[in-house]
């Protein structure tokens, strides 16, 4: 199971562009029927699109960023998101939210001894673990975060198991 984002963010714009383009043409065209001055006017509007020809700069200026836009979206639509439910080994439908997963590491990590606070960061293939720590000598803090965090997704058993990097920080410094 791999299941990805739905693409509201740009499903959003568009329906709303769309709905409001449709609100403003109905709204003109009731205001046309009942013979009630138009917020925009036809005539002006036909006029103007009228005098234009395919070579002008504003045809083509439109032109492209229509083109543009509806690249955009078909690229938001094609190009895969990051998942939001990760495989995991056993049942075929089982699986660990991104979100689940990324607690359940910061947890292992906070465990080691000399650890102060955590984050964790998946960045597709990859666990990135920071941890803060106390001690002015962080030698080995690294190791056995990483010792840690490798345990947990031992238990966890991900189809594909991520590699772990480490980084310490350390609020003090040696003197």
């Amino acid at each position: 199971m791999k299941r990805r984002p739905s693409r509201t963010i740009p499903a959003t714009v568009t329906a709303l562009i769309l709905l409001a383009a449709a609100v403003l043409i109905a709204v003109v065209a009731i205001q046309m029927l009942l013979q009630e001055p138009a917020w925009v006017n036809y005539d002006a509007v036909a006029g103007y699109v009228h005098g234009l020809r395919w070579t002008d700069t504003a045809v083509a200026a439109a032109g492209g960023v229509v083109a543009v836009l509806g690249l955009l979206l078909a690229f938001a639509a094609v190009v895969p998101g990051v998942p939001t439910v990760l495989p995991m080994q056993g049942t075929p439908n089982s699986g660990a939210s991104s979100r689940g997963l990324r607690s359940t590491l910061r947890a292992a990590a906070s465990t080691v001894d000399g650890v102060s606070g955590a984050t964790v960061a998946l960045n597709g293939r990859r666990v990135k673990v920071h941890v803060n720590t106390g001690r002015t000598r962080p030698e080995g803090l690294a190791d056995a975060v990483r010792a840690a965090v490798a345990r947990r997704l031992d238990q966890i058993a991900p189809v594909a198991r991520p590699a772990v990097s480490v980084r310490v920080h350390s609020s003090r410094k040696a003197s």
